[in-house]
């Protein structure tokens, strides 16, 4: 068992059996559907988007944030979101001196 990252995703073809090409070039034959394929990825899309409103939406700073680097840049600190067992997490990340 494998995942595939969507992102890489150039086609994917019912031919009768759903082929998945990759823009590398790989091809892989899945289980699923062309349909459940499309609808995983619909989930996982909706999932990071979900993930970043609710980051955008809080209103107040984090303590931990701490201070901007010495050199004067931001410092970015990562974020975790809750994700559906089973599912790789999603790592957002989010400038703390906004």
């Amino acid at each position: 068992m494998f995942t595939l990252n969507p992102d890489l995703i150039e086609r994917a073809e019912a031919t009768p059996d759903t082929v998945v090409t990759l823009i590398g070039g790989n091809k892989y034959v899945i289980c699923e559907s062309l349909d459940e394929l499309v609808e995983l990825i619909r989930e996982y899309r909706a999932r990071i988007i979900a993930s970043a409103e609710a980051m955008t939406s809080e209103s107040t700073p984090h303590a931990d944030a701490g201070p901007a680097h010495p050199s004067g840049h931001a410092r970015i600190r990562v974020l975790s979101a809750a994700v559906s067992p089973g599912q790789p997490p999603v790592v957002p990340i989010r400038r703390t001196d906004s």
